[in-house]
């Protein structure tokens, strides 16, 4: 190279790739570290899920309907029957009577782990977080004491807190008629081999009314999750119902679908979980029904475990690119294995926790607080 010459700047397209490559083993890293800490220093030593520690798991059947308005698909297809395995849990805290998010998580075998399809749901129709990166985020700003929590975050995030507010099930009567759902889509690939992407919801199979929801929550209500004065439901109300519920007559839920054409030209917001699809352009169809006729015991309950990598490739997880991208939640998912796999041996080398107990401190996450 002569004097007079200047390096030439390398090409756009290479410094396009390079960025893409860098902001793609940031998530690799992020997630890879953020399962291994999650079983360092809590699946293992604490015994403890990431959250919903606070729950109760019952068994069933899910039957597809014999009719479907949704695509066609070879994994769901008309009249099949799937043996289920459920776990109903209230998120953080270990009372019933707080304001949680309220969940339903669905296994279809079962079994422990093992499935051909699982599917993890909420209440609320839009979520706290949007991303890897806005989770860690809002896990980092927890600032969690006596019950109070995520008052740096809601300020910092309007958005966060609005989810919360949608989330967030204090009067729940029953696990059972609360509607749940699956926020972050997941891809759909059916027999015509055209690419879509799917939204799960589930609601009361009888069209049963849903409580719980606040009236025009302020935003220290939500940062307030401890039980109220005077409350009078136990710690394990909600639990006791449901247990009492499945004996008496079951348990009956309506699983439905929402699916979304893909494009070439993808608007990033289809993959927003603070977005919610136009019902009119992409409505909810019935995908099957739910019967659940017996509860599991605390043991059982406990050793079960959900995860995104049980589904069908047609059915999985949709890639990311970075921890800025909205598919990047069911990513980082997909790469914590090693903190459920941490839990599971802690209960054979420290033996099963115990099961929650009605007389004891209220307003907390954690055994023995």
């Amino acid at each position: 190279m002569t004097a007079t010459e200047a390096p030439t700047a390398p090409p756009r397209l290479m410094v396009y790739w390079l960025r893409r490559l860098g902001d793609k083993l940031v998530l690799i890293l992020y997630s890879r570290l953020f399962g291994l800490m999650l079983a360092l220093f809590l699946c293992f030593p604490k015994q403890q899920r990431m959250s919903h520690n606070n729950g109760i798991g019952a068994t069933g059947k899910l039957r597809i309907v014999d009719h479907p308005e949704f695509p066609a698909h070879e994994f769901f297809e008309p009249g099949k029957e799937f043996p289920v395995r459920i776990r109903h849990a209230s998120a953080t805290f270990l009372d019933d009577a707080m304001n949680c998010i309220r969940s339903l998580s669905i296994k279809l075998s079962d079994q422990q782990f093992k499935s051909p399809f699982d599917i993890e749901m909420n209440t609320g129709v839009t979520s706290l977080f949007w991303s890897a990166a806005s989770f860690l985020k809002f896990a980092s700003m927890r600032g969690e004491k006596y019950g109070v929590e995520y008052r740096e975050y809601n300020r910092r995030y309007p958005d966060g807190l609005k989810g919360s507010m949608t989330a967030g099930r204090r009067h729940a009567s029953s696990f059972h008629n609360l509607h749940y759902y699956c926020k972050t889509p997941f891809l759909f690939v059916g027999k015509d081999g055209l690419k879509r992407y799917a939204k799960y919801r589930v609601i009361p199979a009888d069209s049963e009314v849903e409580i719980g929801k606040e009236t025009d929550p302020s935003e220290w209500d939500q940062c307030n999750q401890r039980i109220l004065p005077h409350e009078t439901r136990g710690r394990n109300y909600l639990k006791y119902e449901y247990e009492d519920r499945v004996k008496r007559q079951g348990a009956r839920y309506r699983m439905q679908i929402q699916t979304h054409p893909a494009s070439e030209e993808e608007d990033p917001e289809v993959f927003n979980n603070m977005v919610v699809w136009d019902e009119d352009l992409y409505p909810w169809r019935d995908l099957g029904i739910m019967t659940i006729d017996k509860v599991l015991d605390w043991r059982e309950s406990t050793l079960t475990t959900f995860s995104v990598n049980n589904m069908p490739k047609t059915l999985g997880v949709l890639p990311a690119h970075s921890i800025f991208d909205y598919n990047s939640l069911n990513y980082m998912r997909a790469h914590s294995e090693i903190a459920r796999h941490a839990r599971v041996l802690s209960y054979k080398v420290f033996g099963m926790v115990p099961p929650i107990p009605d007389n004891d401190n209220r307003n907390v996450s954690d055994w023995g607080q």
